[in-house]
């Protein structure tokens, strides 16, 4: 089986849009859990449906994968999951390291749909020299001593980062002078890396903020509501239209 150190996905070279790309994930899950209850078929608004997305959007997007489906019978179920992970790259074996091995870390070294998705955590490496050798998930804690190395006999391209905010940048600098192309940020901090490396940040703290917003803006709302007299509806603002991009969607909120 062919490793990520050899082998890149197609999308940036086909000219498929970041956009579509980030959906990508959410059409295969849809359609894997389709595939899993033995469904042939799926119309558009049915995928769209069970993806979050809108028909005509799930149609652009899978137009260019050059998909376009069976009018009157839908998607082929199986065929599209092969076309999506073939073009997430996910045909392939991803060996992943995972930096950081605290609460956070061991459960991503626990967590089981890593493998049936093309993901193979292929180490585990932390600073505390406590730590090392002690087995989470099966797999033996490394020294950072090492990460190099591990990198370079593993044939690593992808770096989980699940250190504190403070080790991050110092841990991401390392992981990319080894080699690492590709880079998933748990860490709350931003970090700076050269040109050709791709980072993806996940905080939790920042979605929950964003949650915080909505629900503040919704009781903001119910209390303007509630002080209305009765039978006067309450007047339509702005606010909506001017969250909502060109397509519909609400854009994505990035912290200052």
């Amino acid at each position: 089986m062919a490793t990520g150190r050899t082998h890149r996905p197609a999308t940036r070279s086909r000219g498929i849009p970041e956009a579509t790309v980030a959906r990508l994930p959410l059409y295969l899950r849809a359609l894997t859990a389709l595939s899993e209850r033995s469904v042939p078929t799926v119309s558009s608004e049915e995928l769209a449906a069970a993806a979050g997305v809108n028909s005509a959007k799930l149609r652009k997007d899978f137009s260019y994968l050059g998909s376009y489906g069976t009018r009157g019978v839908g998607y082929d179920v199986e065929y599209l999951v092969y076309q999506i992970s073939r073009e997430l790259g996910l045909t392939q074996d991803w060996p992943v390291v995972i930096v950081g091995i605290g609460n956070l870390g061991a459960a991503l070294a626990n967590y089981g749909g890593f493998a049936s998705r093309g993901f193979r955590v292929a180490a585990l490496i932390d600073a505390d020299p406590a730590l090392t050798g002690k087995a989470v998930a099966g797999i033996p804690v490394q020294h950072t001593d090492d990460l190099e190395k591990i990198i370079k006999d593993n044939g690593v391209s992808i770096g989980v980062i699940a250190t504190p905010a403070g080790a991050a940048q110092q841990v991401c600098d390392r992981l990319v002078g080894a080699g690492v192309t590709s880079i998933l940020n748990f860490a709350p901090t931003v970090l700076t890396v050269p040109d050709g490396v791709d980072v993806r940040k996940v905080d939790l703290s920042i979605e929950l903020q964003i949650l915080a917003f909505h629900e503040q803006r919704k009781a903001g709302e119910e209390a303007i509501a509630d002080a209305l007299p009765d039978g006067l509806p309450a007047a339509t603002t702005t606010t909506e239209s001017a969250d909502k991009g060109p397509d519909g969607d609400v854009p994505a909120v990035m912290p200052a």
